[in-house]
């Protein structure tokens, strides 16, 4: 690969579980400093793709490159969607967030540097002595986010992150998000189920159904063709002046 602007490019990428293929021939390529939107309905195959990505699924066929700098995955950072930390175990935001280092090679100093990034790059600088389980919902989601920072992440993977929030501290998530993507050049792929978030957050989107993706710009492939393909039902996207943006949905024509 001679772009150095490529972070991931598969090329007919197959990915499957004994006899059971997930995910067929994929053509993808997330270039540095774009947000992509991974959408879908259940079982095509999102978390899958994650999981390669990871290198903890091998493709079957096809490949699936790396930039040089993700390759010993020590510049990739991963966001669950949730934390399965033993609750009885006493934890200090610090603690959790350092969690993240694993398998890095760093300094007292490196790793302090680091944490102080990390923390106050989710708004979570004045909470490092604190216990994690003091922590709200939303501010447990934004320590996930920095445990994974703490990686100085080429790449960043995001798993439903929001899947169990609110509607405002969702969006106080997603904005985090974005502030990482335009301020520090950071790349993303998020997970998600929710169109309407994709098609105001992601400057990219990837959508799988039956096997198969196709991908490009937001608005290239958030339209109503592609979407009713994958969902069963007529979608549109609207946008009103201040941003916001909402779906509309009905039953398609040709429904049974």
């Amino acid at each position: 690969m001679n772009d150095p602007e490529v972070v991931v490019q598969t090329d007919g990428l197959t990915l499957a579980y004994g006899s059971k293929t997930v995910l067929a021939h994929l053509n993808l390529s997330i270039r540095s400093g774009e947000f992509w939107f991974c959408l879908g309905p259940n079982g095509v195959g999102k978390t899958t793709l994650m999981q390669s990505m990871l290198g903890n699924v091998e493709p079957r066929q096809g490949q699936l490159w790396l930039h040089p700098q993700l390759v010993s995955r020590s510049r990739l950072g991963f966001v669950p969607q949730r934390c399965d930390l033993n609750p009885a175990l006493p934890t200090t935001v610090r603690e959790f967030v350092l969690l993240g280092d694993v398998g890095l090679r760093l300094s007292r100093r490196e790793r302090r540097d680091r944490l102080a990034w990390a923390l106050d790059s989710v708004g979570l600088g004045h909470a490092v002595q604190q216990s994690y389980w003091a922590l709200s919902g939303g501010q447990r989601q934004r320590a996930l986010v920095a445990r994974a920072l703490i990686r100085q992440p080429h790449l960043l993977l995001l798993d439903e992150p929001t899947n169990n929030l609110d509607l405002p501290t969702s969006d106080a998530l997603l904005q985090l998000l974005v502030d990482l993507n335009q301020r520090d050049g950071l790349t993303l792929l998020f997970i998600a189920h929710d169109v309407a978030m994709a098609a105001r957050y992601a400057t990219h989107a990837l959508l799988l159904h039956d096997g198969r993706g196709v991908a490009g710009r937001v608005d290239e492939i958030l339209t109503p063709n592609h979407l009713s393909r994958v969902y069963g039902v007529h979608m549109t996207i609207d946008r009103n002046l201040s941003g916001a943006v909402t779906v509309q949905v009905a039953a398609r024509e040709d429904a049974s």
